[in-house]
């Protein structure tokens, strides 16, 4: 597994685990950062990732709501809720990953780590964002 989908998958669970626990993310982060539960040191990617996520949540969120055809984001897997968060933030805000990159980690990660429908729909709704990209950063 690469470095960078390693980061990906941390990201993924420390935004599920804070979803879960319902406490901030970057709280959640800074413990794992200050003492991690395992041998492996928090990677720096993992820490963009979900700095940047909790950043630009709002936003975000609002943009899963509105493009999501049907779906709230209460009625999304908690996986598929972060891995669209990460993709999202990856697709929006972080020009050091390619488009289509941040698209298929998302969809492999959802294959991985959620339900049979979640690559389906994590790339569908990806996919849309990538669409309006260009208008949502005019």
């Amino acid at each position: 597994m690469a470095a960078r989908t390693k980061a990906r998958k941390r990201a993924v669970d420390i935004l599920f685990e804070a979803e879960q626990r319902k406490v901030e993310p970057v709280a959640l982060l800074a413990e794992r950062v200050a003492e991690p539960r395992t041998e492996a040191a928090v990677p720096q990617y993992t820490v963009e990732i979900v700095e940047g996520v909790v950043a630009h949540r709002e936003r975000i969120d609002e943009l899963l709501e509105t493009y999501s055809h049907g779906w709230t984001l209460e009625r999304m897997p908690a996986v598929d809720r972060a891995l669209l968060r990460i993709g999202t933030w990856e697709i929006l805000f972080n020009d050091e990953v390619p488009d289509a990159v941040a698209i298929d980690e998302a969809v492999d990660l959802a294959g991985t780590l959620s339900t049979d429908d979640s690559p389906s729909f994590v790339n569908g709704l990806l996919g849309r964002i990538l669409d309006v990209k260009p208008t949502l950063l005019a």
